[in-house]
């Protein structure tokens, strides 16, 4: 069976410079993707400033207007909560949840964090999987810090099915990459598939690799980037496809 997943950093539902909101265009974007499961961060739970700017504001949670009918299965993890409202991690699928937790990531107040994990079942193959939904921070001392307590949480759980860490890791530098695929014993689509990891912040002009999506257990067929009109005019990043081959054994 294959399995089509985006992880995408959404800037809150805003553009580059904050000047548009552009959660109504995204929602028609990833309908025509299509994807089976969406990753994504910097999602904004609640503010209620917005609600009061924005006539066209929605008045759910952005993860619930994205998700609509098309995602009937959501989570979300709140990270970041301040007076006017929250934001966090999420998650869409269109496959049945059977667990979920939010893990904090957080190191210090400037920078709330977390790990949203899931585990989903695949019904027309009676398979489960697990997602792991992440956004790391800006400095590389606390990335290290950040990935040992997902390391230490993945391989406390002992999986034996398979499954994907998408996100936002921030990683520019490519220090990081190197120990997630040694200590998790794992492998990421693009580096697979095409020998390198993609630009995909800023959207405009990408220059630096922030993004990934690592797997395990699911055989690589397609990995690419949303380059073209109207992704790079979006949020700050562009968004990661991978498809993937998900056997029942």
């Amino acid at each position: 069976m294959r399995l089509k997943v985006i992880t995408y950093n959404i800037h809150k539902g805003f553009n580059l410079n904050n000047s548009k909101l552009i959660l109504h265009e995204l929602k028609n974007l990833l309908r025509t993707i299509d994807a089976d499961i969406v990753f994504l961060q910097e999602v904004q739970g609640e503010h209620d400033s917005h609600k009061n700017k924005f006539t066209n504001y929605p008045t759910e949670s952005q993860f619930e207007f994205l998700a609509d009918t098309i995602w009937p299965n959501f989570s979300y993890g709140k990270n970041a909560v301040y007076p006017k409202g929250h934001h966090g991690n999420a998650i869409l699928s269109k496959f049945p949840i059977l667990f979920n937790q939010n893990i904090d990531l957080t190191l210090h107040p400037r920078e709330y964090r977390g790990l949203l994990h899931l585990e989903i079942l695949i019904p027309p193959i009676d398979k489960k999987i697990h997602l792991f939904n992440t956004h790391l921070n800006l400095f590389h001392h606390d990335r290290i810090k950040q990935f040992k307590k997902i390391e230490h949480y993945i391989n406390h759980l002992k999986l034996n099915s398979p499954f994907i860490l998408g996100g936002d890791f921030n990683d520019w530098h490519l220090k990081l990459h190197s120990q997630v695929m040694k200590d998790l014993n794992i492998n990421e689509i693009f580096i697979d598939l095409h020998g390198q990891h993609p630009a995909t912040f800023p959207n405009f002009f990408p220059k630096l690799s922030l993004d990934r999506l690592y797997y395990s257990g699911l055989e690589p067929i397609e990995a690419k980037v949303f380059y073209e009109s109207p992704w790079n005019s979006m949020s700050d990043h562009l968004p990661l496809y991978g498809e993937f081959e998900l056997k029942n054994d």
